[in-house]
C-alpha cells in the first residue's frame, strides 16, 4: 500500500514537474521579447530630449559588452545610451542610461529593481502632479563623471533611508558613462580595478581622498541602512 502511494505522488510529481518546465519553454521567448521592447522604448525615452528624430546603431563588442549610438535625422552623432547595473540593497538595480556628445546625461529610466518598499523603490517614485521620478530628474544635464551622492561630495541627494540603493544607480550610470566613452573613443574596456576618477560639474578632479570602488554592502553600510530603515 506504502509502495503504491509512493509511486502515485512520483508519478504526479513528473507530470506537475514536466507542465512546469513545458509552461517556462512556452512563455519564455514571450518574456524575452516583452524586455526586447521594454529596453528599446526606455532607450528611445532617455534620448528623446537630444533630437526630433532619433535611429540607434548597436555596438556589440567580443567581450559582449553592449551600447548603442544615437543618431538624428541626417546621420550626426547625438549620443549614447547604456544599461547601468548597480549593486543596491537588495536587488541589482538596472537602469537604461541616455548620454550627449558631451557624456552629460540625458535621461535615465530604471527597468529593474528589488528594493526595500518605502525606501529604495522611491528611485522610481512619482510624486502628485509631476511626470518622471523625482530621484532621477537631478541627473538630468550632470555631467556623468561628476555623479555622485552628497555622502561621496557629489551633488546627488540621496533617498531618506535608502544611500546604498541612491550610492548603487548613481555609480552604476557614472561607471558606464565612463565605459561607453573609452569604447566610442577606440580605448580598451576598463577592469574592474580601474581606479574612476571623480570629477565636478566643471570637469575638475575632487579630492581623491573619497573612495569610489568601496563595497555598499560593507559591515557599516548595512548597519546605517539598517537604522534608517527602522527610523522610517
Amino acid at each position: 500500500m506504502i509502495l503504491r502511494l509512493a509511486i502515485i505522488l512520483m508519478f504526479i510529481a513528473s507530470v506537475a514537474a514536466g507542465g512546469l518546465a513545458l509552461l517556462n519553454n512556452s512563455t519564455a521567448p514571450i518574456i524575452a521579447e516583452n524586455k526586447r521592447i521594454e529596453q528599446e522604448q526606455a532607450r528611445m525615452e532617455v534620448v528623446s530630449t537630444l533630437a526630433d528624430s532619433i535611429r540607434f546603431e548597436e555596438v556589440a563588442d567580443a567581450d559582449g559588452f553592449t551600447y548603442w549610438k544615437a543618431f538624428d535625422e541626417n546621420g550626426n552623432l547625438i549620443g549614447y545610451a547604456g544599461v547601468a547595473l548597480g549593486k543596491g540593497y537588495s536587488s541589482t538595480i538596472e537602469t537604461v542610461s541616455g548620454f550627449d556628445k558631451d557624456f552629460k546625461v540625458s535621461g535615465l529610466k530604471v527597468t529593474f529593481q528589488q528594493e526595500t518598499p518605502g525606501l529604495g523603490t522611491k528611485v522610481q517614485e512619482i510624486k502628485s502632479g509631476e511626470s518622471d521620478p523625482w530621484f532621477l530628474r537631478q541627473f538630468k544635464g550632470k555631467l556623468a563623471s561628476a555623479l555622485a551622492v552628497v555622502q561621496d561630495r557629489g551633488d546627488i541627494d540621496a533617498i531618506t533611508g535608502a544611500t546604498i540603493t541612491s550610492r548603487a544607480l548613481s555609480n552604476s550610470v557614472r561607471d558606464l558613462a565612463a565605459e561607453i566613452q573609452q569604447r566610442a573613443a577606440g580605448g580598451d574596456s576598463m577592469s574592474a580595478g580601474d581606479d574612476m576618477s571623480l570629477e565636478d560639474s566643471n570637469g575638475e578632479e575632487l579630492d581623491d581622498s573619497v573612495d569610489m570602488n568601496r563595497e555598499y554592502h560593507d559591515e557599516e553600510s548595512e548597519v546605517d541602512e539598517y537604522s534608517d530603515e527602522e527610523a522610517e
